[in-house]
């Protein structure tokens, strides 16, 4: 009967098994495998192509090619002002909503994860219609009060991107930690309010420390998200490309080789690289952090 229950709760993933077996190991391993070969042209390139193994070749082209690295290094540094203001804001929103009763916290709570409901494609669109000279309300009010300002100006580009983002992406982050404040012992509080303690001091001694886990999580999974960066600078770049090149982030830099240049083979070893840094980014970044956390 033991065996019987083991084999029904084996049963239970199977669906989600063959999910990650389809949709995530075999297409890793046909972009490794991909990775390895090159086309090569015959007959002064005027005949067909034929795909011959080239080993780490690609891989070697990747670590020098200044397009791809110049794009990874430009997220990252976006990422180093981008995470901490989001993250910041989200903690704000957060402790914010734990002063206030249940009821109250859980219509701001609904109304905050908005944002985050809307695709990031229809985001993208609404922020990009709000930036814009000619239709959008946010022009007309700067000269309102003796501002003139161009969001798609290469100053204004990442501020522009980046105030998309989190607007978008607060409230995610928010209903987490909120989720982090409501496990946090209520008798601290009342312990501290009769020795005395602020609500700001609670705040900064009781309240962060104990939501700390939830901010490395929160932290990570935006290094994970930015480093992947697509959907905001494509559309932008059909608004602006004299500012928005086509190697503006690493993934723009991917989908030109594969869909524009034709170079799957590339594409697939710019791929496995992403993911690596990607790794290996966010490895250090738990790590950093988690040291504090403790």
């Amino acid at each position: 009967m033991v065996r019987s229950q083991r084999w029904k709760g084996v049963a239970f993933t199977v669906p989600f098994q063959l999910g990650f077996v389809f949709l995530y190991l075999i297409p890793i391993g046909y972009a490794v495998y991909e990775s390895l070969y090159r086309a090569q042209s015959s007959g002064l390139g005027l005949g067909g192509t034929t795909d011959e193994f080239s080993g780490l070749a690609n891989y070697r082209q990747g670590l020098t090619d200044p397009a791809f690295l110049g794009s990874v290094f430009r997220v990252l540094l976006f990422a180093g002002v981008q995470i901490p203001v989001m993250l910041l804001v989200s903690l704000g929103l957060a402790l914010l909503l734990d002063t206030l009763a249940s009821r109250p916290a859980g219509r701001f709570r609904v109304l905050l994860l908005v944002p985050y409901m809307i695709p990031g494609v229809v985001a993208a669109i609404v922020w990009i219609n709000l930036y814009s000279p000619d239709v959008g309300p946010l022009t007309p009010l700067g000269k309102a009060f003796g501002l003139t300002w161009n969001f798609f100006a290469p100053s204004m580009v990442w501020p522009s991107i980046g105030n998309l983002l989190t607007w978008h992406g607060i409230g995610y982050n928010m209903v987490i930690i909120y989720s982090a404040l409501q496990g946090v012992p209520r008798e601290l509080f009342e312990a501290a309010r009769l020795d005395g303690a602020s609500e700001r001091r609670i705040a900064l001694s009781i309240k962060i420390p104990y939501v700390r886990g939830a901010l490395v999580l929160t932290g990570m999974l935006s290094v994970i998200q930015m480093l992947q960066i697509f959907n905001e600078p494509a559309l932008f770049r059909n608004i602006t490309p004299q500012t928005v090149s086509d190697s503006f982030t690493p993934i723009m830099v991917i989908y030109n080789q594969a869909f524009n240049a034709g170079n799957y083979h590339y594409a697939a070893a710019l791929s496995v690289l992403l993911a690596l840094i990607l790794g290996v980014a966010s490895f250090l970044f738990y790590r950093l952090t988690a040291k504090e956390a403790d």
